[in-house]
């Protein structure tokens, strides 16, 4: 195995045979004369294909991958269909289409919703994402109850092997810490559970305050056990992206619990900015481009989601960001791949606030539709398309300027945790009186100065909350970071408005409420312990 991110499309098929996940959280043996879980484990190899089969969860739609049924079931039986159910697809679309930074031409059943926040407990998007959530950590909680102390002896495991096994369950305990951070995110209280519960019994439902606390501490439990910053085979968690995790939560901490927890933030944000991961020095373009596992980026990015054009053909990830923001010109054109989908584009009102002047912000070139959006979605989606500004940030190019492997399924990377976030989440700091602020401005100053030589500086008086809002949308527009901004800043549900926000054209505040998505009506019929959450 070369590289870890190719580990992860060598998934052995037998390895689905002996997980069931008809139901979130129940992964059980079965049938012994199928394939058993002791069986897979006669090979040395199998721990890391198990983990492999983890970090591929991010990225993958299932196990047959382009086609056929997916890790949550058949569709044909009920399932969740696999294309749309894609983990980073989920996440983006729920934190990107209900913002000012993006807004989708399609009307397939429930996405409009999304656009116009008038999502309700059936919206098969919310299902999709809650339901891979729990298909993820369920993956980590089984992983970790087999690779116990007992169980290892019991197979009689290698010293070695033991020793590499100990970090695989750090970074599957900092997988399934990472995939709660994303359901407390979006549904605030969760349904919970851990390897430690019995298999088949429905789990409780747990306040966020409590998710929240159990994430903090399973990073701290998990930090020294994984890899040195910059140590760990490329796609894997190391302790800087724990950090970066842990500083998310607590950056977060007064939306989710009410308590304020920023000078916490501030002391992990600066672990991770003093971790060795550095500001790239190349175009801003290529932190974006085809080869940005190799073409200096991966010295940003702290922990990404890999994609491969010839085996990983996931019409999520970086395959939707790529085509759906694009019509057929467009994506030949600039993107390097075979067509486009005519899907998402910005708001007027996030393209007149970033203007047009700094480069981080990739306009399609010579591109004169209308910013202002008369006709969101329609059943023609390339009529709704023509309406809105086109902007440019995944593409299927490489730095030299070649296309990717393939022209349908890029090879770049997703980006979920870079550099420049923890610069401007210490920036961010700065701005409310947890950091200094002479050195916010030189962290700004840094990221605007890369993508444009001889910008603009500001200086620590300049360093406000306004401002960092933003740099965070030039800087890291797209990359599923601008609906938990807008909250944060107290922005998304009143105090700024954009065409189609609440439904109504000219944009109207939003209930309270829609600061969470529901609980999935059909998980609350399964599963009795659960409760909604209000206004749903």
């Amino acid at each position: 195995m070369k590289k870890f991110q190719k580990l992860v499309l060598i998934f052995l098929p037998a390895l689905l045979l002996f997980i069931s996940c008809e139901k979130d959280l129940e992964i059980e043996p079965r049938d012994d004369d199928e394939f058993t879980s002791e069986k897979f484990f006669a090979n040395p190899a199998s721990y890391k294909q198990f983990m492999a089969k983890i970090y591929g969860g991010l990225a993958l739609t299932g196990q047959a991958n382009v086609a056929g049924t997916g890790d949550l079931g058949d569709p044909a039986q009920g399932a969740v269909d696999e294309g749309y159910s894609q983990y980073l697809r989920g996440w983006w679309q729920l934190q990107e289409l209900p913002t000012d930074e993006a807004i989708i031409a399609w009307t397939d059943p429930t996405l409009p919703d999304l656009n116009f926040a008038s999502w309700n407990a059936d919206n098969v998007y919310t299902e999709a994402f809650f339901a891979r959530i729990f298909f993820q950590i369920g993956l980590c909680n089984e992983f970790i109850r087999e690779t116990t102390e007992e169980k290892l002896s019991s197979r009689n495991v290698s010293a070695e092997l033991r020793a590499e096994i100990q970090k695989f369950r750090a970074e599957a305990r900092f997988m399934r810490a990472l995939s709660y951070y994303h359901g407390v995110d979006i549904f605030g209280k969760l349904p919970f559970g851990t390897d430690e519960d019995l298999l088949g019994t429905p789990p409780p439902m747990q306040t966020r305050a409590y998710v929240v606390n159990f994430i903090l501490s399973e990073l701290d439990a998990v930090t020294p056990e994984m890899a040195a910053p910059r140590t760990n085979e490329y796609a894997r968690a190391d302790q800087a992206a724990a950090w970066m995790l842990k500083a998310k939560v607590l950056l977060n901490s007064k939306v989710y619990t009410g308590v304020d927890r920023s000078a916490e933030a501030a002391t992990a944000i600066t672990q991770v900015i003093n971790s060795g991961y550095t500001i790239a020095q190349i175009p801003y373009a290529n932190l974006f481009k085809a080869d940005n596992n190799n073409n200096g980026a991966q010295n940003e990015i702290i922990f990404p989601i890999a994609y491969d054009g010839i085996k990983t053909c996931s019409y999520g990830g970086t395959t939707f960001l790529v085509h759906a923001g694009a019509n057929n010109t467009i994506a030949t054109t600039y993107l390097g791949v075979d067509n486009g989908w005519g899907g998402f584009r910005v708001r007027q009102e996030w393209a007149n606030n970033v203007g047009t002047s700094d480069a981080r912000v990739m306009y399609v070139p010579g591109n004169t539709d209308p910013a202002s959006i008369t006709n969101p979605t329609t059943a023609s989606s390339s009529t709704a398309f023509d309406q809105g500004k086109k902007v440019i940030k995944f593409t299927n190019i490489k730095s030299d300027g070649a296309n990717g492997q393939s022209a349908t399924f890029p090879d770049t990377d997703f980006p979920l945790f870079r550099m420049a976030d923890a610069y401007l989440m210490y920036a961010e700091l700065a701005a409310n009186g947890f950091a200094d602020p002479g050195t916010a401005a030189g962290y700004i100053n840094t990221l605007r100065t890369r993508a444009n030589p001889g910008a603009v500086t500001v200086t620590a008086a300049e360093v406000t909350p306004e401002l960092v809002l933003n740099e965070r949308a030039k800087e890291l527009y797209w990359e599923g970071h601008r609906r938990q901004d807008l909250i944060r800043f107290n922005k998304f549900l009143s105090g700024y408005t954009w065409q189609w926000k609440g439904g109504a054209q000219s944009g109207v505040d939003l209930p309270s409420y829609r600061a969470l998505y529901p609980i999935p009506r059909k998980e609350l019929n399964s599963n009795k312990n659960l409760t909604q959450n209000p206004g749903y």
